[in-house]
C-alpha cells in the first residue's frame, strides 16, 4: 500500500478522500488554488502544495506530486478525474493513478465512441446519431456533449423548429465545460428512470458490480436526490443489469471504480439503455457503501496498489435502504440560479453522514460546482431511511448562502416520491414552492438576537437578565415588512405577542424550547428555524418599502445570479420584443438567458462577454417605444 496520496481536488470530495486515507495511516496531501489557501480540505490535510493555475492544470499537479513526493495520485470526482492525459503523465512520472487506464478513459469519455463500443459487447444502446443534428426527426429528443458529464450541457427539443436554438446553447456549453463542442443526439425514453450500476475491477481481470442506485430525482438534467437500492428494480432485471455493466466494463478493459448509467422506461422494465460511464468515484457512492459495508475509496487504493478485490459477486449483499440528498448553493425560488456569499455558520445533523467541503468563513463563489454538501441517511426500510433523511435535513442549517436544503425537505416528504414514482421529469412536473412567509419565531429570535447589536447595547445574547431593570419601553423594528418590538423577554411579531428568550442554538417561544442557529451580517440577519433558512434584512426609516416594486417597469434587466457573461444579444438603439433575449449569464457551467421585459428600444447594455457580474447587476436597460 502507498504510504502518502495526493489528492488533485477539492470541496467534500478531498475530505471524504482524506478521511480514508488516515484510517489506513496513509499520508494525505493537497492541494489547492489560490483562493483556497485555507479551505477545509487544505487543513484536512498533512501538507499542502498551491497550484497557482488551478486545479485544471496538469503541469502544476505533477509537479505538485513531485516536491510533495507523493507514491500515488486521487483525482476525485470533477475537474481532472476523467482526463486522460493526467493518467499518461502520472505514469510517465512514476506516480500510481487511482483510477483506470488511460486508453478506458478515452474509451468511455467520448459518449459516441462509449455507445459503439459496449453495442459491440450486446450492451442495449439508445438510438441516436451524430454529425448534422438538424436532420433529427424523432422527438421528443435529448442532445447531449460527446465529451460531457454531470448533466451540463443536455438539452430536451421538443420539435425540430427548436433545433437550431438548442444546438447552438449545448454546442456553446459543452465548449465552455468540455473544451470540445461535439454533440449528439438520442430518443428521449418514455417516464425515464435514471438507474446506474456500481462497477469495481481489478488488475487481475476480476469484474464486480455492486448493485444500482436510483438517481431519477433531477433538475436539469442534474442529480439531487440519490438511492440505493432502486425502488424500481426486480431482483431479475437487477441481475440484467448488473451483467450488462460488467460487460460493458470488460469491454475497454476497466479497472478500478466506475459507474455504468443505464435509462429505463419506468412503464417497461426489458427496456434499458446505456446512456454513459463515469471513469471515476461517483458523487453519490455514500449511498453503495452505506448498503454494502465497504468503503469505495479503500477499493480504490488496494485496486490500485494492485491488490485484487477482495470479495466476489456473490458474496456482495445489500443491507437495508440509503438516500443522499445534495445540499447545493441556490435558489428553488428563482428556477434553481446558483447562489453565492460567505458562510456564516453551520449546523449539521447529530444522526446521519454529512460529507461536507465547507466551514464557517468559506467563500461560495461562481467558480465550481454549487454543491456544498451530502446529507445521507440508512434505515431497515426505505420509508425509515426517508424518514431519517427528512429528520436529518430539518437540522441541517447554512446560514449566509442560499440553499435548497427546504426544497429537499419538501421533495422527499413529496406523496410521489414516498410511493417511488420517479422518473427525470418528476422535479419539474411537482413544481414545489416553498414558503416565503417565515413564522413568528424567526422574527422574534432574529430581533433577541441583534437587539444589542443594532442599538449599541450590550451582549445581544443576554436580553433576560438586562432589560427588565425599570421596565423599558418597546425598541421597534422594521424586519424585512414586518414590525418588530422588543422589551425583555417579550417579543411582539405584527401586534402579536409572544414570550421568548434566546439561548445558546435554541429558541424558547411560547414555552416551547427548539434549536434554533442566526447570524448577523450588518444589516443582514440569517436564521435557520424549523428547517428552514431565512435571510432577513433590518431596514431603517427612509428605506423604500418594496425594493422589487421600485424596480417593476422600469425597464432595467438585471443578472439573475453571479456570473459571466457569455453573449450579448442586443446593442443599444436596437429595437426588441418582449421575451427576446438581450443578454446570456453563465455560473458554474449554466447558461441563463435575461430577456427583454416589454417591447422597446434598448437605452443601455453595461456589460461586455467575458465580464464578470454580481447577483443583481444591471445587464441592460429597456426604454418603451413612446
Amino acid at each position: 500500500m502507498f504510504s502518502s496520496v495526493l489528492i488533485a481536488n477539492r470541496g467534500e470530495i478531498a475530505v471524504r478522500i482524506i478521511r480514508t486515507l488516515r484510517r489506513l495511516g496513509i499520508t494525505p496531501i493537497a492541494v489547492h488554488s489560490p483562493a483556497d489557501v485555507g479551505a477545509p480540505h487544505v487543513r484536512a490535510a498533512d501538507r499542502a502544495v498551491a497550484l497557482p493555475r488551478g486545479y485544471l492544470d496538469i503541469d502544476g499537479v505533477i509537479e505538485a506530486c513531485r516536491v510533495s513526493g507523493a507514491e500515488a495520485l486521487h483525482p476525485g470526482y470533477g475537474f481532472l478525474a476523467e482526463n486522460p492525459e493526467l493518467a499518461r503523465r502520472c505514469a510517465e512520472a512514476g506516480v500510481r493513478f487511482i483510477g483506470p487506464p488511460a486508453e478506458a478513459i478515452e474509451a468511455m469519455g467520448d459518449k459516441i465512441r462509449a455507445k459503439e463500443t459496449v453495442a459491440r459487447a450486446g450492451v442495449p444502446v439508445v438510438p441516436g446519431a451524430t454529425g448534422d443534428l438538424l436532420g433529427w426527426t424523432q422527438f421528443p429528443a435529448l442532445i447531449k456533449p460527446s465529451a460531457g458529464g454531470g448533466g451540463k450541457g443536455m438539452v430536451l427539443v421538443g420539435s425540430a423548429a427548436e433545433l437550431p436554438d438548442a444546438i447552438e446553447s449545448a454546442t456553446r456549453t459543452a465548449q465552455a465545460a468540455f473544451g470540445d463542442g461535439t454533440l449528439l443526439i438520442e430518443r428521449y425514453v418514455n417516464a425515464p428512470r435514471h438507474i446506474e450500476i456500481q462497477v469495481m475491477a481489478d488488475t487481475h481481470g476480476a469484474v464486480i458490480h455492486l448493485g444500482e442506485r436510483e438517481c431519477s430525482l433531477q433538475r436539469r438534467h442534474q442529480k439531487i436526490v440519490e438511492e440505493a437500492p432502486s425502488p424500481l428494480l426486480d431482483g431479475a432485471t437487477r441481475e440484467r443489469m448488473g451483467a450488462a455493466a460488467v460487460e460493458a466494463a470488460r469491454s475497454v478493459g476497466y479497472v478500478g471504480a466506475g459507474t455504468v448509467e443505464f435509462i429505463v422506461n419506468g412503464q417497461d422494465l426489458a427496456e434499458f439503455f446505456f446512456m454513459e460511464m463515469n471513469t471515476r468515484l461517483q458523487v453519490e457512492h455514500p449511498v453503495t457503501e452505506m448498503v454494502t459495508g465497504l468503503d469505495l475509496v479503500e477499493l480504490q487504493l488496494r485496486v490500485a496498489a494492485g491488490e485484487p478485490l477482495p470479495l466476489a459477486q456473490h458474496d456482495v449483499t445489500m443491507r437495508g435502504h440509503a438516500i443522499e440528498a445534495r445540499v447545493y448553493a441556490e435558489d428553488p425560488s428563482r428556477g434553481f440560479l446558483p447562489t453565492g456569499g460567505t458562510v456564516l455558520a453551520l449546523g449539521w445533523p447529530p444522526a446521519a453522514r454529512v460529507d461536507s467541503g465547507i466551514a464557517p468563513g468559506t467563500v461560495v463563489g461562481s467558480d465550481y460546482d454549487p454543491m456544498l454538501a451530502k446529507v445521507v441517511a440508512h434505515g431497515a426500510t426505505r420509508e425509515h431511511a426517508l424518514s431519517a433523511l427528512g429528520r436529518a435535513l430539518a437540522r441541517t442549517v447554512i446560514l449566509g448562502v442560499t440553499t435548497n436544503v427546504a426544497f429537499l425537505q419538501e421533495l422527499i416528504a413529496h406523496p410521489e416520491v414516498r410511493a417511488g414514482r420517479l422518473d427525470t421529469g418528476l422535479v419539474e412536473r411537482l413544481g414545489l414552492r416553498i414558503s416565503q412567509t417565515p413564522p413568528d419565531g424567526v422574527f422574534a429570535g432574529a430581533a433577541l438576537a441583534a437587539h444589542g447589536k443594532w442599538d449599541g447595547g450590550g451582549d445581544p445574547w443576554d436580553v433576560r437578565d438586562g432589560w427588565r431593570i425599570g421596565e423599558p419601553a418597546w425598541t421597534p423594528y422594521r424586519i424585512d415588512d414586518t414590525v418588530v418590538r422588543v422589551r425583555g423577554d417579550e417579543v411582539e411579531v405584527d401586534g402579536r405577542v409572544h414570550d421568548a428568550w434566546l439561548g445558546d442554538h435554541v429558541l424558547s417561544i411560547d414555552g416551547q424550547t427548539l434549536p434554533f442557529e442566526v447570524a448577523i451580517d450588518g444589516r443582514a440577519v440569517w436564521v435557520g428555524f424549523e428547517g428552514q433558512t431565512w435571510s432577513l434584512t433590518r431596514h431603517e426609516a427612509g428605506d423604500p418599502q418594496d425594493r422589487d416594486g421600485a424596480r417593476a417597469g422600469d425597464g432595467t434587466v438585471r443578472s439573475p445570479m453571479p456570473g459571466t457573461v457569455l453573449a450579448v444579444k442586443a446593442a443599444p438603439g436596437d429595437r426588441v420584443s418582449a421575451g427576446q433575449p438581450l443578454v446570456v449569464v453563465e455560473a458554474m457551467k449554466m447558461e441563463h438567458g435575461v430577456t427583454a421585459p416589454f417591447d422597446g428600444v434598448v437605452a443601455e447594455v453595461p456589460v461586455r462577454p467575458g465580464q464578470q457580474v454580481a447577483l443583481d447587476a444591471v445587464l441592460a436597460v429597456v426604454t418603451g417605444e413612446g
